[in-house]
């Protein structure tokens, strides 16, 4: 387009005088290729990189140190050793086919033992319910080994697996994860074609977030672990999340090149987009740094992950976009299409005729959403969560729940040493209504009725174990020299008695040395005895600590489970002093209950007020960022009122996961809403600007929100781990909920709140303004007011004639000032 000497000029001033931004945004433009070269450098490394990432399964791993089972599971997994377990269920089978299989089953390499008999805990109407050992703990190789040839053994069955052996999480939820990425591509594609202005935008808003997403991907491996929650959603949400970034700048560029050049619409769409596309992801960000001061440490797990995404996110739109947009330009101009979102201004103007009615409503809404909100049931084991989709051991575990009940243990962790206080405490447990069964050392029996911990004589232990009393009584002087109990050797040892498992395990030590020496059945029978006995102390005991086992007759959480584990610690504390635990899934769950309650509450605070402090710098206003929170913590309430109308327990992760998300992330829609109205209700009466503004406002917000919203329900359809699950499902509902709120709601809040805007907006300092001015002045900084024209925007260059307005003065030079005439052009200051 042919331009004038005078603008020739004009522009040739004001490329003297860009500021930094414009020169970063032309740096980027002009050494894209360099850009790409980085790009595909470090995309190659992530494809890799990826791979190198731990995952950790298990949430309690996350639970803070000072809680009793993070102590006690450190302890259990320092001094024992856990065998790896399966229940197989037979159904339509009778006993004798069941009794077939348990003998084919204990014979495999790698089973240690089958239990299976005929009492109704093992075999009921026509079920049968296997309990299997193994030789090795559960990743080990052996017993994966052995698993499988379970699998193939009873191939034909009607069987269901309930284990960990052989079962792994991880990769099945990577795997469903995947389903659900690429189903939300499709889902991400479909609304940008209907959303964009031009189909060339597609491929490369596409590019920009795969680049974003594996990137995040592979430099996962720099944190060194994560979980499993922030390495299945992670991908999804940021897809979600950091698509208005991309958008942002992709109708920048478009409303710039409408004037420019390729090349000058990109670096002046991009100069624009870095501060405004920076300043929307702060309340993102804060909400979802919130997340890191819950002393559940999962929440700093996901607030990292999920941060990083967002802030790699913006780097790729900032550096990698622009250089496609220039590449896509002519692709770009040549494939615009007709706005396929159609007008709604029907929706402004219920809005005006409503402006009396909705609020009140939601005001009541909002009251008892609140009460329900905080009535809201939570759980905090994942077998108490239920899925729409179910994988094949929460099926097999739900079918031997059904038909044999559920199982909840418990393991105690004792100090070793004390068989009598285990002794008295395991009779203490069973004396217990609320404990099954119980199994310790001192409950387990050795031979003929003694228990592996009574102490036994020397003739006592000679006539068990048909041994000569001679023999015996030199053993157990032996033993009591080894123990430097010189006493009872130099006194008659006839009545010195010694706990059976501590001199079967000096008897055996002796045997190694090739200091005894046994014969015939005598030597076949320790031999046997050598191999039980040394699995049962792999399992129970260890030089410093001893493990009791109890099976409770109570659900794995709730208040009378909780109850009871306090039971529990009162009749340790009657023996032991400290150094004791109680670890299990209902402990697991007791502690993630009581750390509940204060996370709740510091997500809860920490969101809205980083969020509010973002809005009372954005728009300088008390009253709006007020208003806005009130929406968006409206829509919070109602979004889990849901679980106590619906009677159906939340997984507490799901509520604190996307509080914060929904906090941080919806807010934006309702910042879009006020932005824009607060710059229309300049030009256009409030009504108007009103109805204006929903117009412009709806695109964005129904693309951002249908693909945030989307992505939480198929997370919530397609996983079937019970935390994704309500992690997705709370995500999708809640989106809904604020976009119903800001679109439908929102707009009669601002109306009816504008004086309350208007009044509580900081000060302008007017010294520093100039109201009414001429000539030849460079401007750099806001100004609005009147410029042969109306005008309001971020200005950087020269203007030549007369001007009334609001200039900051530090941003103005006037070249040659001349004062209007009296009167002026007629035109009133904005």
């Amino acid at each position: 387009m042919p331009k004038s000497k005078e603008m020739e000029e004009e522009m040739k001033e004001n490329s003297q005088d860009k500021n930094f931004m414009y020169k970063l945004a032309e740096f980027i433009v002009d050494k894209r290729n360099l850009f790409f070269l980085i790009y595909i450098i470090a995309l190659v490394f992530c494809i890799f990189s990826r791979n190198w990432v731990k995952v950790e399964n298990d949430v309690t791993k996350y639970l803070p140190d000072s809680t009793e089972t993070r102590q006690g599971l450190t302890v259990m997994n320092d001094q024992f050793v856990t065998y790896g377990t399966a229940q197989v269920l037979l159904a339509n089978i009778s006993y004798d086919r069941a009794q077939e299989a348990a003998d084919m089953i204990e014979d495999i390499n790698g089973v240690t033992s089958v239990t299976f008999d005929n009492t109704e805990d093992h075999y009921k109407g026509t079920s049968a319910l296997l309990d299997v050992t193994f030789d090795g703990e559960e990743e080990d190789q052996i017993s994966i080994d052995a698993m499988n040839e379970i699998k193939d053994k009873l191939t034909g069955y009607d069987v269901y697996y309930s284990t960990s052996v052989a079962n792994d999480d991880s990769a099945n939820l990577e795997s469903e994860m995947q389903v659900v990425t690429a189903i939300a591509a499709v889902i991400i594609v479909v609304v940008l074609l209907l959303t964009s202005k031009s189909y060339a935008e597609v491929p490369v808003l596409l590019i920009t977030f795969i680049a974003a997403a594996l990137l995040n991907m592979g430099t996962n491996f720099l944190l060194g672990t994560i979980s499993f929650i922030s390495n299945s959603v992670t991908i999804v949400l940021q897809l979600a999340l950091a698509i208005d970034y991309a958008i942002i700048l992709c109708h920048r560029y478009t409303e710039e090149r409408e004037n420019l050049p390729a090349r000058e619409a990109t670096i002046t769409a991009l100069s624009k987009a870095i501060p405004e596309i920076s300043s929307s992801s702060l309340t993102t960000v804060s909400g979802l740094l919130a997340l890191a001061f819950m002393q559940f440490k999962i929440g700093e797990d996901l607030a990292v992950v999920l941060i990083k995404a967002i802030i790699l996110s913006l780097i790729s739109v900032f550096t990698l976009m622009p250089g496609l947009i220039m590449v896509f330009s002519k692709w770009m101009d040549k494939t615009v299409h007709k706005n396929l979102i159609p007008s709604i201004s029907a929706v402004g103007k219920f809005a005006i005729k409503t402006k009396y009615i909705i609020p009140p409503i939601f005001a009541a809404v909002i009251i008892v959403a609140c009460v329900f909100a905080n009535m809201c049931p939570y759980c905090f084991s994942t077998g108490s969560t239920s899925t729409p989709r179910k994988s094949e051991s929460t099926i097999a575990q739900e079918k031997i729940d059904s038909t044999f009940g559920s199982r909840n243990m418990i393991a105690l962790v004792v100090p070793a040493g004390n068989y009598e206080a285990e002794k008295n405490l395991l009779a203490d447990l069973d004396a217990c209504d609320e404990v099954k069964s119980t199994q310790g050392l001192a409950n387990t029996e050795a031979m003929d009725g003694y228990m592996l911990t009574d102490s036994l004589t020397p003739r006592e232990f000679s006539e068990l174990v048909g041994l000569d009393y001679e023999v015996a009584q030199l053993l157990y002087s032996a033993y009591a020299i080894n123990q430097e109990n010189y006493g009872e050797v130099i006194n008659s040892s006839s009545k010195y008695s010694v706990p059976l498992i501590d001199m079967f395990e000096f008897l055996l030590d002796e045997i190694d040395k090739g200091y005894v020496t046994l014969e015939g059945d005598l030597k076949d029978q320790m031999d046997d005895l050598s191999g039980q006995l040394d699995k049962a102390l792999l399992q129970l005991k260890t030089d410093d600590y001893s493990r009791l086992v109890v099976y409770l007759n109570l659900p794995e959480e709730g208040d009378e489970t909780f109850a009871f584990l306090d039971r529990v610690h009162e009749m340790m504390a009657k023996y032991y002093t400290d150094n004791y635990y109680v670890v299990g899934n209902s402990t697991s769950d007791y502690d993630l209950s009581s750390s509940f309650s204060r996370d709740n509450l510091v997500i809860s605070i920490l969101s809205a007020l980083f969020v509010i402090i973002i809005l009372l710098f954005t728009f300088k206003s008390a009253g709006l960022p007020v208003l806005l929170i009130l929406v968006i913590q409206g829509s919070i309430w109602i979004n889990f009122s849901f679980p106590y109308l619906m009677d159906s327990p939340l997984y507490f992760l799901g509520y604190l996961v996307v509080n914060s998300i929904q906090m941080g992330a919806n807010i934006d829609y309702a910042i879009v809403i006020s932005s824009r109205y607060d710059d229309l209700k300049k030009q256009l009466p409030i009504k108007e600007a009103i109805i204006e503004t929903l117009n412009q406002a709806f695109p964005t917000i129904i693309t951002s929100g249908s693909i945030l919203a989307a992505a939480g329900i198929l997370i919530s359809f397609l996983s079937t781990n019970g935390v994704i699950s309500a992690i997705g499902t709370c995500l999708g509902r809640g989106t809904i909920i604020s976009i119903i709120l800001v679109m439908g709601v929102l707009p009669q809040i601002l109306y009816l709140g504008d004086v309350i805007i208007e009044k509580t907006r900081f000060s302008i300092n007017t010294d520093n303004l100039i109201q009414n001015t001429g000539g030849t002045m460079v401007i750099n900084g806001r100004m609005r007011g009147y410029v042969s024209g109306i005008i309001d925007a971020e200005i950087h260059g020269v203007i030549k004639g007369e001007v009334k307005g609001q200039i900051d003065v530090n941003n103005i030079d006037v070249i040659k000032k001349e004062e209007p005439e009296d009167g002026g052009d007629g035109n009133e200051e904005a």
